[in-house]
């Protein structure tokens, strides 16, 4: 299910699978509880496309140059922005531990 490849929207569109996936750019008229994507413990009943936003890829983008850099001083962030590092950190060590 977290194949990348298939989660392209022109692509998906093309194919016609944007209600079957569920996408989040579409007014839904149905709810589901049918997972369309899933990794580990994470699992969406939306297609992920529609989560990612600009600001999600530059907490992603910041959080890598400052580890590689030596790190991140939360004490010297705003509130949102170290929450996202703190996310981020989980996430990246959850995924080293089940390599």
């Amino acid at each position: 299910m977290s194949n990348q490849a298939g989660w392209k929207c022109d692509d998906c569109r093309k194919a016609g699978l944007e209600r079957k996936r569920r996408c989040g750019w579409l007014e839904q008229t149905a709810t589901g509880e049918t997972i369309v994507w899933a990794r580990k413990q994470t699992a969406l009943t939306l297609c992920p496309k529609s989560f990612i936003t600009a600001q999600s890829i530059s907490w992603v983008e910041e959080f890598f140059v400052r580890q590689r850099l030596g790190g991140v001083r939360l004490e010297d962030m705003n509130t949102k922005d170290a929450e996202a590092f703190l996310i981020l950190g989980e996430e990246l060590a959850r995924e080293k531990d089940d390599v």
